[in-house]
């Protein structure tokens, strides 16, 4: 494909003033990283430390952002270019382009075993060793792979794919176009035990697990349903592999969760909340609209809407990068201290 056809498949509004030279316009056959692109290849700066690596790409194209300066070092190396606001989104718009993961054509498995009163919709496919059992609902163009186990009762949407392996417990509803990676574990039994004098008594869980249009379940990831009431991941929310959501947790709209995080029971969370890997949120808590939880945080109270806060307990960014300065002088601080401190002894003495 021809870079200039390239550009219209992805942004065919794109105006031409954001287009290289006419007479740059090589052939496109696949993408890859800027640092490790070969001719014939696509790739994209976004900014940073990805700019010293347009001096050195053997790219035939790039995406960039809007800076004259970058464009003009392109053209000078003979690099087709396209720019635009997000470089990051039309990449990953052109690897869509290349590369189309795997996807069983339609059909069922021999070896899968289906109970008889689950209702199928159009053009599903379900892969070896698949186990669905009474009153499944599954919608059109539904992809299951194999070893998939679906517990009594759970519905699942239109396009969802569940990747081999994957356990969807009883009475889950899932959402169309979400994906559930390999080994997630969806409306399993939350953690709910009373203490009494020789141990614990179980608390059923009787709940459910809801996941709403466009979630995507990362592996070995679980989310449990509570004992009443039940557990909700919002629309477009993607979990990281191994993200534990806990019990009767409400998680908002366009969310996202890096690797190890870990909700507790009834946490809140609100739409659009970012929380980088193993972040820890104590039970209950509410993390409002808009907040940023830096990795390794531990949330152990109420987050405002828009607030960015890291460390353990979590603080502001702010702050925490002020007590990190002052961490590094603390060996020069006590050295101070202890002078200040014989000082005054000696001066008690006298």
């Amino acid at each position: 494909m021809r870079f200039s056809e390239l550009v219209q498949t992805l942004d065919p509004a794109a105006p031409n003033s954001l287009l290289s030279q006419p007479d740059l316009n090589p052939e496109v056959s696949g993408v890859a990283a800027v640092d490790a692109a070969v001719a014939g290849q696509l790739s994209y700066i976004e900014g940073g430390r990805f700019v010293a690596f347009l001096e050195t790409t053997q790219a035939s194209a790039l995406i960039l952002p809007m800076d004259e300066t970058l464009q003009s070092q392109a053209t000078t190396r003979g690099i087709a270019w396209m720019s635009t606001p997000n470089p990051r989104l039309l990449f990953a718009k052109a690897i869509a382009l290349f590369y189309q993961p795997f996807r069983p054509a339609p059909g069922i498995h021999p070896t899968a075993v289906i109970d008889p009163s689950v209702k199928l919709g159009d053009r599903v496919s379900i892969g070896a060793h698949v186990v669905i059992q009474p009153n499944v609902v599954l919608g059109d163009d539904v992809c299951i792979h194999p070893n998939v186990v679906i517990y009594p009762d759970v519905q699942v949407g239109d396009r969802t794919l569940l990747h081999a392996n994957c356990v969807i417990h009883e009475r889950t509803q899932i959402g169309a176009d979400c994906v559930i990676h390999s080994g997630a574990v969806i409306g399993s039994e939350g953690f709910g035990f009373v203490p009494v004098a020789v141990g614990w008594v179980k608390i059923e869980q009787s709940g459910r697990t809801v996941l709403e249009d466009g979630v995507e379940i990362g592996c070995n990831s679980t989310v449990d349903r509570p004992a009443v009431g039940e557990t909700r991941v919002g629309r477009n929310t993607k979990l990281d592999n191994l993200v534990h959501i806990g019990h009767g947790c409400q998680v908002g709209e366009g969310c996202a969760m890096a690797a190890q995080t870990g909700l507790a029971g009834a946490v809140e969370v609100g739409n659009r909340v970012i929380m980088g890997g193993q972040v820890g949120i104590a039970n209950q808590a509410k993390i409002g609209d808009g907040a940023q939880i830096g990795a390794q945080s531990g949330i152990a109270s109420d987050v405002a809407p828009g607030e960015a806060v890291i460390g353990t307990p979590a603080v502001p960014r702010r702050l925490f990068g002020k007590i990190a300065v002052i961490t590094q002088h603390l060996p020069e601080m006590y050295q101070v201290m202890r002078r200040v401190q014989k000082y005054l002894d000696g001066k008690m003495v006298q």
